[in-house]
Order: C-alpha cells, then sequence, then structure tokens
C-alpha cells in the first residue's frame, strides 16, 4: 500500500532530522509515522540508532531487534545491534551479530567491501578492548587477531593487539607487531615508545634507550620517552 501524504512528510521530515543530528526532531517524525506503518525496517534502524545516541541502550537495541526481524539481512542494523550489545557486555551476542553481518554483507563470493570491512574490524578491536579492560588478554588477543585479519592495515589495532601481547608476557611477538606497525607508518611514535618498554621489559636497556632517543629526536615535547631514557640513565 502507497504512504499517505502525511506519511510520506513524516518519513521525509524524520530521514531529514536524522541526517543532520536532530535527535529529538527525527525521533518525534518517525514515532508519528509508527502509528499508521510499523513494517519498514529503515525507520526502526533509525530510530535504533537515535536511542543509541541518546544513550539509550535497552530500547536502542530494542528497535534494531525489529529492524532485523523485518530485514534479516540488513547489515548495518546488525552491526548497529552488534555495536550495542558490545558496549553493554554481551560480548558473545556482538560477535554472533558481527558474523552475521559479514555474511549478509558480502559483494562477491568470499569479498567484503571496504567500508564493512572498516567497521567490522573496529567493532571486533573494540571487543578486545573491553577484553584487555577485564586484563583477559587471550581473549584481547584473540579478538585483535580477528579485526586484522579484515583489515591488516588498521595500525592502531596492531599497536592494541602489541600492548596485549606485552601484557600477556609474550615479549618477542609483541616486537614483531610493533615494528610493523612502524614499517608501516614511520612517524606512529606511541608504538615506538611501546617498543622500548617491550625492550625494557626484555633486559635489553640498549635497544629500549635507542628507540626513546629516537622519538625525542622527533618530537622533543615527549615527556613520557625522556623519563623512560631518564629512568634507564647513562648507557654503560
Amino acid at each position: 500500500m502507497r504512504l499517505t501524504a502525511a506519511e510520506r512528510e513524516s518519513y521525509a521530515r524524520g530521514r531529514e532530522r536524522f541526517d543532520r543530528g536532530d535527535v529529538d526532531g527525527a525521533l518525534d517524525a518517525f514515532t508519528r509515522l509508527l502509528e499508521t506503518r510499523n513494517g519498514f525496517a529503515d525507520v526502526h534502524y533509525m530510530i535504533g540508532v537515535l536511542h543509541d545516541r541518546n544513550g539509550d541502550s535497552d530500547a536502542a537495541a530494542e528497535s534494531l531487534r525489529r529492524a532485523v526481524r523485518l530485514n534479516p539481512s540488513y547489515a548495518e542494523a546488525l552491526l548497529a545491534l552488534a555495536s550495542v550489545y558490545e558496549r553493554t557486555g554481551d560480548f558473545e551476542r556482538s560477535r554472533a551479530l558481527a558474523e552475521r553481518a559479514s555474511m549478509v554483507s558480502r559483494g562477491a563470493p568470499g569479498v567484503l567491501d571496504a567500508t564493512t570491512r572498516g567497521k567490522l574490524a573496529n567493532l571486533q578491536a573494540a571487543v578486545g578492548d573491553a577484553y584487555g579492560e577485564a586484563s583477559d588478554w587471550g581473549e584481547a588477543i584473540e579478538a585483535y587477531r580477528k579485526a586484522l585479519d579484515r583489515c591488516p592495515d588498521f595500525h592502531d589495532i596492531r599497536h592494541r593487539l602489541g600492548i596485549a601481547l606485552r601484557q600477556a608476557g609474550l615479549p618477542d611477538r609483541a616486537v614483531r607487531e610493533f615494528r610493523r606497525v612502524l614499517r608501516g607508518n614511520p612517524h606512529f611514535l606511541e608504538a615506538q615508545i611501546q617498543l622500548g618498554l617491550v625492550y625494557y621489559s626484555m633486559g635489553r636497556a640498549d635497544d629500549a634507550r635507542a628507540e626513546w632517543r629516537a622519538v625525542l629526536e622527533r618530537d622533543p615535547s615527549r615527556d613520557d620517552a625522556r623519563m623512560y631514557s631518564r629512568l634507564l640513565g647513562a648507557p654503560n
């Protein structure tokens, strides 16, 4: 059935306000539309996103679930719902939805578009961050690895993997990851500082000092590198 003039107006107003970030205005327009039309997955998706912006995770999840029920192949809704679950600590559901989004978003067999790969990688990395905050380094490492399988050039995620490996007592593997970050982006000074810390933990004081001095040559304002260098004292 065709939309009535009033329904078309409510949809257009809601969409326009959604696009410019007017949360209350968009919610008002879409709520009016739902009074007579409850079967549009994209409306439920946008309402879910709006509730999420308002910090109402429960309402966001409910609207996003409705969007997915109406359209089980709605990749953006699946990703948004996975993100809500990740932030509320339901990591298993988050992972399952992320994988489902991966399956339905394939533009060709075995191939995901770059935007979807990036979204999935960042979502997986956020799961790794959550495990890291709980000091569950094994799970954090696994999550970061999965993220990097999708986007190997996301140096910030590889940097976090290096930290997790160091915290897990795997310094040799951490060194490899930090070196890979620096090969891809020599200006990633935080990775170079972390590399120095790994060397220090391995008893390789001279190598640690060299990394921190290299950082200071690039950016003399890095007080952390200066502090670490001073802790080591003068070279023997």
